[in-house]
């Protein structure tokens, strides 16, 4: 198995400290508004990473943090802390804003079919072992008290600029634009360890320490979640790709520093979700939810389908347009799979070479398109149904698109239908869709069973899909609009 490494610059065998077994760590979310779908397909791809090392036979704990205090709005250690600035936006506690936050991050996930790390550890559960590395880092050096804040001093290092290519004199303070220089920092990419009410009397969440009242910096937690629970030696680090500079080049330098050797063997980024007006972002106010895809018609496994389309370390352009075709492809790969008889005997020799052949062009970077590419040859296979069937239900513990049940159900709505019409009962006609006519269908039933709520409800979903519905003696017809 090969995995393009953003600290080496290039693909790379992947290798673990213990064979047979990956420490795996990603970024979790900052709990403060919804998730867009742009961060998403970070965690799709980590999730596919992480469902393929299982497929190779690796055993994988993956570590996850929940950052719930800490992370400001410049990552230049300024502005207000977004847990603080959500709150204020909703009026509500930022204990509540997190829990709120945290639960539909998850609910979003489960949509994706997005498996949820073994450890899930939000960054206001460790400020103990926080306050511990930071005595670390100041006992070793490689840190200094300024103005009541603590930071780590880059000077120290023999090299800092793991994910970055400009020279340390090109570096502008904290890499955004319009940031006011910290006059406590001896060096221009020193950053903030730990927070003191000097600095912030407003925020919310404080907590004792030997520096003063205060609360941690938003790089020192990934590395001291990581460290508990990952242990001192980790080998595989997810995040995207706009947390390559300055987070987890800030990981690596605090991380190494405190434990006295390499931390880290490969890095894992994932390229950016834009819209066709650049970077997809929640200022920019091209803010698309899951749930806002759920209410304009779509599946959210259909956008999952559209993510594995592409090469993680690709941009990938977001467009209604665009996810509208991947719906009419997933929904023409359902109905060919829904057309396989699930009766016989499966030939495991066939399943061990197409899981053999899988493996090769899943393992060449995590190479996703062509993961897609080989659903499509599992059906034209040289093989009984059954054993296609089999096939795709492999592939799918990697893809996690619910190929099989999505069939199986529409099978089942296909025999539904057909006993129902052979029984001359009502007739369902259109564009050759089995799960739109199961829709018109249940909608017919729900109308002779005089249950109009169900009827209007099912009538409002097939209309945000786009689906004109015609009642007609006997049935009903419908067409796309």
């Amino acid at each position: 198995m090969y995995l393009y490494n953003s600290a080496t610059r290039k693909k790379e065998e992947f290798q673990t400290h213990t064979p047979g077994h990956v420490e795996m760590y990603t970024c979790g979310p900052t709990v403060y508004h919804f998730a867009h779908i742009g961060n998403l397909r970070s965690y799709i791809m980590e999730d596919v990473l992480e469902k393929f090392l299982r497929y190779e036979g690796y055993s994988v704990n993956r570590v996850m943090n929940i950052t719930d205090v800490g992370h400001l709005t410049s990552d230049a250690d300024e502005g207000e802390d977004k847990m603080v600035k959500g709150a204020k936006r909703e009026n509500k506690t930022v204990m509540d804003i997190a829990k709120f936050y945290t639960d539909a991050f998850f609910a979003d996930c489960s949509k994706l079919n997005i498996k949820t790390p073994e450890v899930v550890q939000p960054a206001t559960g460790l400020i103990a072992e926080f306050i511990t590395t930071v005595q670390g880092l100041l006992e070793k050096g490689f840190a200094y008290e300024a103005g009541g804040n603590v930071y780590f001093d880059t000077s120290k290092l023999k090299s800092y600029h793991v994910f970055h290519n400009h020279d340390e004199e090109d570096l502008a303070v904290g890499v955004r634009e319009g940031v006011e220089e910290d006059s406590n920092k001896r060096n221009k990419n020193d950053f903030v360890l730990w927070f003191t009410k000097s600095k912030f009397e407003d925020q919310a969440l404080k907590w004792d320490s030997p520096w003063g009242v205060g609360y941690p910096g938003w790089h020192i937690e990934c590395s001291c979640i990581s460290m508990k629970y990952n242990g001192e030696y980790l080998d595989l680090h997810c995040g995207g790709v706009d947390n390559a500079f300055p987070h987890h080049t800030n990981e690596i330098a605090q991380s190494e520093a405190y434990l006295g050797h390499a931390w880290c063997k490969q890095w894992f980024h994932v390229a950016h979700l834009n819209t066709n007006s650049g970077k997809m972002s929640k200022s920019k106010g091209e803010f698309l939810t899951v749930s806002l895809l759920e209410e304009k018609g779509y599946d959210p496994i259909v956008y999952r389908f559209f993510c594995l389309q592409s090469h993680y370390r690709k941009g990938l352009v977001f467009s209604w347009e665009n996810l509208d075709n991947a719906t009419v492809a997933f929904n023409k790969l359902l109905s060919r799979i829904a057309a396989l008889n699930p009766e016989g005997e499966v030939d495991s020799a066939v399943l061990a070479e197409y899981e053999s052949k899988f493996k090769e062009q899943m393992g060449n970077d995590l190479n996703t398109s062509m993961g897609v590419t080989a659903l499509y040859d599992a059906l034209k296979a040289k093989a009984n149904d059954a054993t296609k069937l089999a096939i795709l239900d492999s592939y799918d513990r990697v893809l996690s698109l619910s190929l099989l049940d999505k069939a199986a159900k529409i099978r089942a709505e296909q025999k539904k239908a057909q006993a129902n019409q052979s029984a001359g009962g009502y007739t369902v006609t259109g564009e050759g869709d089995a799960e739109i006519d199961a829709l018109v269908l249940a909608r017919g039933e729900a109308k002779k069973a005089k249950n109009f709520a169900e009827a209007d409800r099912i009538r409002d979903e097939l209309k945000a899909k786009g689906i004109e519905v015609t009642d007609v003696p006997g049935g009903a017809s419908w067409k796309r609009v």
